[in-house]
């Protein structure tokens, strides 16, 4: 794969996207677009999602995966170190300028499409966006499950998502996407997520989103606080009673570092016990940037619940 970007060159770079995705839009349209594929039954597993960040403002890896191929081998190395699902995403949740939508397909598409292509069949792919119009172009090449951390903000969203047949990810937050939330306040933090959730819910099976294809996140730290985030965790079974997958997104997040006094870099095993926590209240995936600790992680607790044999060899006092 041939890396048309610099980093000390944005522009360029997004000209460059832009030129691939135009030219692969054309290839895409002359054969039959990739059929989103279906979330494993998560009954007895749990699932790892790896987070891969097209931006260059993402507050854990700072533009790290920037460049192409750079996002692209991230990828790679994610499902090769045993996460179930790619997370790709082209701009970040925190307050920010607004990125056009159009920009933002330019950065999510070709990373999308490449993954597709050169991943394993098992690994599925999907789409950290808010835009109705962003999904619908990750799905044309090959998307299969939009992450949306605004809640159906957009009133296409849920319309598009049941179009293509993809799954959905519907997430807590209250604010317009990429503006301040200062201060949030809730007179019950756990039970206000609950019914925000499922009214998104009834929301996205009025679209006709089948049961089956959707996600719930409460949004830890979304327009939360440390305080009300670390009230949301101990009552994660309030999210699980749902009765639909429940995502756990807590890898380096504030409420780590500030349970721990730890700066981001130093927030791995906080992060860690978070997940722990949570699956064993009944989240089944984990979004994270530490994908072989969390697989890890896993397995073990998969191998403790009894969905799991050992891997072996049984030598010990065998």
């Amino acid at each position: 794969m041939t890396n048309a970007d610099d980093d000390s060159s944005p522009q360029c770079s997004l000209a460059a996207d832009a030129t691939l995705a135009r030219t692969a839009e054309a290839a895409v349209s002359a054969t039959t677009a990739p059929t989103p594929r279906p979330l494993p039954d998560t009954t007895a597993r749990v699932l790892v999602m790896g987070i891969v960040n097209r931006t260059q403002d993402s507050f854990f890896d700072e533009g790290r995966t920037w460049a192409l191929e750079t996002a692209v081998t991230a990828g790679l190395e994610a499902a090769a170190a045993g996460a179930d699902i790619i997370d790709v995403g082209g701009v970040k949740f925190a307050p920010g300028a607004p990125l056009p939508a159009a920009e933002e397909i330019d950065r999510v598409v070709p990373v999308l499409r490449a993954l597709r292509r050169e991943l394993p069949a098992h690994v599925l792919l999907s789409v950290d966006t808010f835009h109705a119009s962003v999904a619908a172009a990750s799905i044309e090449v090959g998307a299969d499950l939009i992450n949306d951390t605004t809640g159906l903000w957009d009133p296409d969203m849920a319309p598009t998502v049941a179009r293509t047949g993809a799954s959905l990810v519907i997430t807590h937050s209250l604010a317009h996407p990429r503006r301040e939330y200062p201060r949030p306040r809730y007179e019950d933090v756990v039970e206000e997520v609950r019914d925000f959730l499922a009214a998104r819910l009834e929301r996205a099976l009025e679209a006709d989103i089948p049961r089956e294809r959707i996600v719930l996140d409460p949004g830890p730290d979304l327009n939360k606080n440390t305080l009300q985030t670390l009230e949301l965790l101990r009552d994660w079974s309030e999210y699980s009673s749902l009765g639909l997958p429940v995502l756990a997104a807590l890898s380096r997040k504030d409420v780590i570092g500030e349970s721990l006094g730890l700066a981001k870099e130093e927030r791995l095993e906080g992060s860690l016990a978070a997940a722990a926590w949570a699956m064993r209240q009944g989240a089944r995936i984990l979004r994270v940037h530490d994908v072989t600790a969390t697989v890890r992680m896993v397995r073990m607790f998969e191998v403790l619940t009894g969905w799991r044999e050992p891997a072996g060899p049984l030598i010990h006092n065998m």
